[in-house]
Protein backbone atom coordinates (compact mmCIF):
# COMPACT_ATOMS: atom_id res chain seq x y z
CA UNK A 1 0.00 0.00 0.00
CA UNK A 2 2.71 2.43 0.71
CA UNK A 3 4.47 1.77 -2.28
CA UNK A 4 1.01 2.58 -4.52
CA UNK A 5 0.62 6.02 -2.43
CA UNK A 6 4.37 6.96 -3.47
CA UNK A 7 4.00 6.02 -7.40
CA UNK A 8 0.81 8.59 -6.87
CA UNK A 9 2.19 11.14 -4.78
CA UNK A 10 5.53 11.49 -7.21
CA UNK A 11 2.81 11.48 -9.90
CA UNK A 12 1.07 14.06 -8.46
CA UNK A 13 4.15 16.27 -7.40
CA UNK A 14 5.21 16.10 -10.97
CA UNK A 15 2.01 17.06 -12.53
CA UNK A 16 1.53 19.86 -10.08
CA UNK A 17 3.64 22.50 -12.03
CA UNK A 18 1.78 22.10 -15.21
CA UNK A 19 -1.94 22.00 -13.17
CA UNK A 20 -2.18 25.79 -13.16
CA UNK A 21 -1.03 26.54 -16.86
CA UNK A 22 -3.95 24.00 -18.59
CA UNK A 23 -6.29 21.67 -17.84
CA UNK A 24 -4.69 18.30 -16.66
CA UNK A 25 -6.81 15.36 -17.52
CA UNK A 26 -6.37 11.21 -17.07
CA UNK A 27 -7.77 8.26 -19.45
CA UNK A 28 -7.68 4.96 -18.08
CA UNK A 29 -8.27 1.65 -20.68
CA UNK A 30 -9.37 -1.27 -18.44
CA UNK A 31 -10.27 -4.62 -19.65
CA UNK A 32 -12.51 -5.97 -17.26
CA UNK A 33 -12.82 -9.31 -17.59
CA UNK A 34 -16.43 -10.28 -18.01
CA UNK A 35 -17.64 -7.02 -16.03
CA UNK A 36 -15.24 -8.46 -13.21
CA UNK A 37 -17.75 -11.70 -12.71
CA UNK A 38 -14.97 -14.32 -13.21
CA UNK A 39 -12.94 -12.64 -9.80
CA UNK A 40 -14.82 -13.09 -6.37
CA UNK A 41 -15.51 -9.73 -5.67
CA UNK A 42 -14.72 -8.47 -9.21
CA UNK A 43 -17.64 -5.24 -9.74
CA UNK A 44 -16.50 -4.15 -6.51
CA UNK A 45 -12.79 -3.74 -6.91
CA UNK A 46 -13.50 -2.28 -10.79
CA UNK A 47 -15.73 0.85 -8.43
CA UNK A 48 -13.41 0.59 -5.96
CA UNK A 49 -10.43 1.42 -8.26
CA UNK A 50 -12.53 4.30 -10.32
CA UNK A 51 -13.35 6.07 -7.08
CA UNK A 52 -9.65 5.91 -6.35
CA UNK A 53 -8.24 6.61 -9.54
CA UNK A 54 -11.16 9.26 -10.45
CA UNK A 55 -10.24 8.87 -13.83
CA UNK A 56 -11.96 12.03 -16.56
CA UNK A 57 -12.64 8.65 -19.42
CA UNK A 58 -12.66 5.06 -18.86
CA UNK A 59 -12.78 2.96 -21.96
CA UNK A 60 -13.35 -0.69 -20.92
CA UNK A 61 -13.31 -4.17 -22.46
CA UNK A 62 -15.27 -6.74 -21.73
CA UNK A 63 -18.66 -5.49 -21.10
CA UNK A 64 -21.63 -7.93 -21.42
CA UNK A 65 -24.71 -6.06 -19.78
CA UNK A 66 -25.64 -9.65 -17.88
CA UNK A 67 -28.73 -10.59 -17.05
CA UNK A 68 -30.48 -8.07 -18.40
CA UNK A 69 -28.63 -5.17 -16.67
CA UNK A 70 -27.29 -2.14 -18.69
CA UNK A 71 -23.49 -2.11 -17.30
CA UNK A 72 -23.57 1.32 -18.63
CA UNK A 73 -26.38 2.28 -16.03
CA UNK A 74 -25.07 0.03 -12.98
CA UNK A 75 -21.57 1.52 -12.99
CA UNK A 76 -22.46 4.95 -13.29
CA UNK A 77 -25.03 4.63 -10.06
CA UNK A 78 -22.21 2.62 -8.15
CA UNK A 79 -19.93 5.59 -8.42
CA UNK A 80 -23.20 8.16 -7.53
CA UNK A 81 -23.13 5.54 -4.11
CA UNK A 82 -19.59 6.97 -3.61
CA UNK A 83 -20.44 10.77 -4.29
CA UNK A 84 -18.78 10.58 -7.91
CA UNK A 85 -20.37 12.01 -10.64
CA UNK A 86 -20.27 10.14 -14.20
CA UNK A 87 -21.64 9.70 -17.27
CA UNK A 88 -22.17 6.68 -19.95
CA UNK A 89 -24.66 5.59 -22.47
CA UNK A 90 -25.88 1.97 -23.36
CA UNK A 91 -23.22 -0.39 -25.32
CA UNK A 92 -21.93 -3.84 -25.70
CA UNK A 93 -18.40 -5.49 -25.63
CA UNK A 94 -16.92 -2.26 -25.32
CA UNK A 95 -18.26 1.09 -23.10
CA UNK A 96 -16.82 4.54 -22.35
CA UNK A 97 -17.31 6.23 -18.83
CA UNK A 98 -16.83 10.30 -18.90
CA UNK A 99 -16.99 12.25 -15.75
CA UNK A 100 -18.09 15.40 -18.02
CA UNK A 101 -21.42 15.27 -19.62
CA UNK A 102 -21.46 13.07 -23.05
CA UNK A 103 -23.05 15.41 -26.01
CA UNK A 104 -22.89 13.04 -28.70
CA UNK A 105 -22.84 8.57 -28.96
CA UNK A 106 -22.61 6.97 -31.82
CA UNK A 107 -21.52 3.09 -32.89
CA UNK A 108 -18.73 3.29 -35.20
CA UNK A 109 -18.18 -0.98 -35.58
CA UNK A 110 -20.80 -2.73 -33.75
CA UNK A 111 -20.21 -5.81 -32.31
CA UNK A 112 -21.61 -8.79 -34.26
CA UNK A 113 -20.62 -12.65 -33.45
CA UNK A 114 -17.64 -11.72 -30.65
CA UNK A 115 -15.67 -9.99 -33.74
CA UNK A 116 -15.01 -6.67 -31.60
CA UNK A 117 -16.48 -3.35 -31.43
CA UNK A 118 -15.75 0.18 -31.58
CA UNK A 119 -17.97 3.48 -29.84
CA UNK A 120 -17.43 6.66 -29.19
CA UNK A 121 -18.79 10.03 -27.46
CA UNK A 122 -18.05 13.64 -27.78
CA UNK A 123 -17.42 15.62 -24.46
CA UNK A 124 -15.51 18.58 -23.39
CA UNK A 125 -12.81 19.51 -21.84
CA UNK A 126 -10.92 22.89 -21.05
CA UNK A 127 -13.33 24.37 -23.06
CA UNK A 128 -12.36 21.95 -26.61
CA UNK A 129 -14.71 19.11 -27.45
CA UNK A 130 -12.73 15.69 -27.51
CA UNK A 131 -13.97 12.85 -29.42
CA UNK A 132 -13.12 9.97 -26.94
CA UNK A 133 -13.09 6.05 -28.72
CA UNK A 134 -13.32 2.67 -27.25
CA UNK A 135 -11.92 -0.40 -29.16
CA UNK A 136 -12.49 -4.28 -27.76
CA UNK A 137 -11.17 -6.05 -31.09
CA UNK A 138 -11.15 -9.66 -32.69
CA UNK A 139 -10.06 -11.85 -30.19
CA UNK A 140 -10.09 -14.60 -33.33
CA UNK A 141 -7.11 -14.95 -35.86
CA UNK A 142 -4.80 -13.75 -32.84
CA UNK A 143 -1.55 -14.38 -34.76
CA UNK A 144 0.75 -13.73 -32.18
CA UNK A 145 0.20 -17.18 -30.39
CA UNK A 146 0.28 -18.59 -33.73
CA UNK A 147 4.48 -17.20 -33.19
CA UNK A 148 4.78 -19.06 -30.09
CA UNK A 149 3.34 -22.65 -30.76
CA UNK A 150 -0.79 -22.34 -30.57
CA UNK A 151 -3.18 -21.24 -33.34
CA UNK A 152 -5.03 -18.15 -32.72
CA UNK A 153 -8.15 -18.75 -33.21
CA UNK A 154 -8.77 -22.73 -31.23
CA UNK A 155 -4.97 -22.28 -29.05
CA UNK A 156 -4.22 -26.01 -30.07
CA UNK A 157 -0.41 -26.58 -30.37
CA UNK A 158 1.40 -25.94 -33.86
CA UNK A 159 4.12 -25.70 -35.55
CA UNK A 160 5.69 -22.34 -35.01
CA UNK A 161 5.73 -20.48 -38.23
CA UNK A 162 8.83 -19.95 -40.11
CA UNK A 163 7.83 -16.00 -42.17
CA UNK A 164 6.55 -12.83 -40.96
CA UNK A 165 4.36 -13.88 -44.09
CA UNK A 166 2.81 -16.60 -42.62
CA UNK A 167 2.03 -14.83 -39.17
CA UNK A 168 0.43 -11.72 -41.13
CA UNK A 169 -1.98 -13.61 -43.38
CA UNK A 170 -3.46 -15.41 -40.40
CA UNK A 171 -3.31 -11.88 -38.33
CA UNK A 172 -5.33 -10.34 -41.38
CA UNK A 173 -8.10 -12.58 -41.43
CA UNK A 174 -9.12 -11.01 -38.26
CA UNK A 175 -11.72 -8.43 -38.27
CA UNK A 176 -9.42 -5.88 -36.38
CA UNK A 177 -7.80 -4.26 -39.00
CA UNK A 178 -11.56 -3.84 -40.67
CA UNK A 179 -12.43 -1.93 -37.25
CA UNK A 180 -9.66 0.21 -37.11
CA UNK A 181 -10.18 1.36 -41.22
CA UNK A 182 -14.11 2.56 -39.82
CA UNK A 183 -12.50 4.18 -36.55
CA UNK A 184 -9.83 5.94 -39.02
CA UNK A 185 -12.80 7.58 -41.10
CA UNK A 186 -14.45 8.29 -37.91
CA UNK A 187 -11.73 10.18 -36.81
CA UNK A 188 -10.98 11.92 -39.70
CA UNK A 189 -14.21 13.80 -38.99
CA UNK A 190 -13.52 14.78 -35.61
CA UNK A 191 -9.92 15.71 -36.29
CA UNK A 192 -11.95 18.55 -39.16
CA UNK A 193 -13.83 19.18 -36.88
CA UNK A 194 -11.67 20.31 -34.20
CA UNK A 195 -11.29 18.04 -31.90
CA UNK A 196 -9.38 15.89 -29.76
CA UNK A 197 -9.39 12.48 -30.74
CA UNK A 198 -8.36 9.54 -27.94
CA UNK A 199 -8.24 5.78 -28.18
CA UNK A 200 -8.31 3.68 -26.02
CA UNK A 201 -8.85 -0.50 -26.23
CA UNK A 202 -7.85 -4.11 -26.15
CA UNK A 203 -6.16 -4.46 -29.33
CA UNK A 204 -6.07 -8.84 -29.45
CA UNK A 205 -2.47 -7.61 -31.30
CA UNK A 206 0.95 -6.40 -30.14
CA UNK A 207 2.37 -3.70 -31.03
CA UNK A 208 5.46 -3.28 -34.41
CA UNK A 209 7.27 -1.30 -32.08
CA UNK A 210 7.62 -3.93 -29.84
CA UNK A 211 8.72 -6.50 -32.19
CA UNK A 212 11.84 -4.93 -33.15
CA UNK A 213 15.36 -6.55 -33.48
CA UNK A 214 15.64 -6.31 -30.10
CA UNK A 215 13.28 -8.43 -28.93
CA UNK A 216 13.16 -11.15 -32.21
CA UNK A 217 14.59 -13.83 -29.51
CA UNK A 218 12.95 -12.47 -26.34
CA UNK A 219 8.99 -13.46 -24.82
CA UNK A 220 9.09 -16.74 -27.58
CA UNK A 221 9.08 -14.19 -30.15
CA UNK A 222 11.41 -17.01 -32.24
CA UNK A 223 13.46 -14.63 -33.85
CA UNK A 224 10.43 -12.92 -36.03
CA UNK A 225 10.55 -9.11 -36.16
CA UNK A 226 6.93 -8.72 -37.00
CA UNK A 227 5.06 -4.93 -38.39
CA UNK A 228 2.01 -6.22 -36.84
CA UNK A 229 -1.21 -4.47 -38.52
CA UNK A 230 -3.51 -2.39 -36.50
CA UNK A 231 -1.02 0.02 -34.49
CA UNK A 232 0.55 0.13 -37.75
CA UNK A 233 -2.25 1.68 -39.34
CA UNK A 234 -2.79 4.02 -36.74
CA UNK A 235 0.61 4.99 -37.18
CA UNK A 236 0.55 5.37 -40.56
CA UNK A 237 -2.88 7.49 -40.05
CA UNK A 238 -0.85 9.87 -37.37
CA UNK A 239 -1.66 8.38 -34.05
CA UNK A 240 0.70 8.08 -31.43
CA UNK A 241 0.95 4.94 -29.07
CA UNK A 242 1.15 7.00 -25.52
CA UNK A 243 3.32 4.18 -23.66
CA UNK A 244 5.89 3.98 -26.42
CA UNK A 245 5.97 7.79 -26.97
CA UNK A 246 6.47 8.10 -23.01
CA UNK A 247 8.94 5.03 -22.73
CA UNK A 248 10.65 4.42 -25.85
CA UNK A 249 13.04 1.88 -24.85
CA UNK A 250 10.98 -1.54 -25.53
CA UNK A 251 13.84 -3.32 -23.06
CA UNK A 252 13.36 -1.13 -20.09
CA UNK A 253 9.63 -0.85 -20.76
CA UNK A 254 8.03 -3.46 -22.07
CA UNK A 255 4.91 -2.12 -20.69
CA UNK A 256 3.33 -5.98 -20.71
CA UNK A 257 -0.58 -5.95 -20.50
CA UNK A 258 -1.37 -9.59 -20.55
CA UNK A 259 -1.57 -12.25 -18.82
CA UNK A 260 -1.44 -10.13 -15.85
CA UNK A 261 -1.32 -12.74 -12.81
CA UNK A 262 -4.40 -12.85 -10.61
CA UNK A 263 -3.86 -14.50 -7.08
CA UNK A 264 -7.64 -15.10 -6.43
CA UNK A 265 -7.65 -17.18 -10.16
CA UNK A 266 -5.80 -20.59 -10.36
CA UNK A 267 -2.88 -20.52 -13.24
CA UNK A 268 -4.44 -22.25 -16.14
CA UNK A 269 -7.21 -19.85 -16.32
CA UNK A 270 -4.83 -16.87 -16.78
CA UNK A 271 -2.81 -18.29 -19.82
CA UNK A 272 -3.56 -19.54 -23.30
CA UNK A 273 -0.32 -20.73 -24.25
CA UNK A 274 0.63 -23.00 -21.51
CA UNK A 275 4.21 -24.16 -22.22
CA UNK A 276 5.31 -20.45 -24.01
CA UNK A 277 6.04 -16.86 -22.85
CA UNK A 278 2.75 -15.12 -24.29
CA UNK A 279 3.21 -11.83 -22.13
CA UNK A 280 2.88 -8.67 -24.49
CA UNK A 281 1.59 -5.31 -24.64
CA UNK A 282 -1.96 -5.08 -26.30
CA UNK A 283 -3.66 -2.50 -24.24
CA UNK A 284 -3.74 0.86 -25.70
CA UNK A 285 -4.33 4.43 -25.71
CA UNK A 286 -3.24 6.45 -28.66
CA UNK A 287 -4.08 10.46 -29.19
CA UNK A 288 -4.25 12.32 -32.39
CA UNK A 289 -1.79 15.41 -31.97
CA UNK A 290 -3.97 18.56 -31.17
CA UNK A 291 -2.28 22.34 -30.80
CA UNK A 292 -1.45 22.39 -26.60
CA UNK A 293 -2.21 18.85 -26.21
CA UNK A 294 0.68 17.54 -24.12
CA UNK A 295 1.09 13.82 -23.04
CA UNK A 296 2.12 14.05 -19.52
CA UNK A 297 2.86 10.31 -18.00
CA UNK A 298 1.71 7.35 -18.60
CA UNK A 299 1.95 3.97 -16.36
CA UNK A 300 0.53 0.06 -16.30
CA UNK A 301 -2.54 0.10 -13.81
CA UNK A 302 -2.48 -3.46 -12.32
CA UNK A 303 -0.18 -6.24 -10.43
CA UNK A 304 3.63 -6.36 -10.89
CA UNK A 305 2.98 -9.94 -11.89
CA UNK A 306 2.48 -11.60 -14.90
CA UNK A 307 2.18 -15.25 -16.49
CA UNK A 308 4.95 -17.02 -18.61
CA UNK A 309 5.17 -20.50 -19.07
CA UNK A 310 2.37 -21.32 -16.57
CA UNK A 311 4.46 -19.80 -13.52
CA UNK A 312 3.59 -16.71 -11.81
CA UNK A 313 6.30 -13.89 -12.13
CA UNK A 314 6.85 -10.71 -10.60
CA UNK A 315 8.24 -8.28 -13.34
CA UNK A 316 11.52 -6.43 -12.61
CA UNK A 317 11.04 -3.94 -15.21
CA UNK A 318 11.41 -0.36 -15.27
CA UNK A 319 7.73 0.25 -16.30
CA UNK A 320 6.05 2.29 -13.45
CA UNK A 321 2.89 0.41 -12.25
CA UNK A 322 -0.14 1.52 -10.42
CA UNK A 323 -0.74 -1.60 -7.96
CA UNK A 324 -4.43 -2.33 -7.35
CA UNK A 325 -5.90 -1.71 -3.65
CA UNK A 326 -6.84 -4.95 -2.84
CA UNK A 327 -8.81 -7.25 -5.27
CA UNK A 328 -7.78 -7.54 -8.87
CA UNK A 329 -10.81 -7.70 -11.19
CA UNK A 330 -9.25 -9.05 -14.17
CA UNK A 331 -6.67 -10.84 -16.08
CA UNK A 332 -5.02 -7.92 -17.77
CA UNK A 333 -3.54 -4.79 -16.95
CA UNK A 334 -4.86 -1.47 -17.68
CA UNK A 335 -2.75 2.10 -19.01
CA UNK A 336 -3.67 5.29 -17.23
CA UNK A 337 -2.03 7.92 -19.31
CA UNK A 338 -2.40 11.51 -18.17
CA UNK A 339 -2.47 14.35 -20.58
CA UNK A 340 -2.06 18.65 -19.60
CA UNK A 341 -4.37 20.94 -22.51
CA UNK A 342 -3.07 24.39 -22.88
Amino acid sequence: MRKILIVLAGLSVMLCSCAQKGTEFTVLQWNIWQEGTMVPGGYDAIVDEIERLRPDFVTFSEVRNYHGIRFCDRIVASLRERGLEYYSFYSYDSGLLSRHPITDSTTVFPENGDHGSIYRMVSEIGGREIAVYTAHLDYLNDAYYNVRGYDGSTWEKIPIPQTVLEVLQVNDASQRDDAIRDFIAAARKDIEAGRIVILGGDFNEPSHLDWIRETKDLYDHNGLIIPWTVPLMLDNAGFVDTYREQFPDVLSHPGFTFPADNPLIPVERLTWTPDADERDRIDYIFYYPYPGLELLDAAVFGPRGSICNSQRVTEATEDPFIEPLGVWPTDHKGVLVRFLLQ
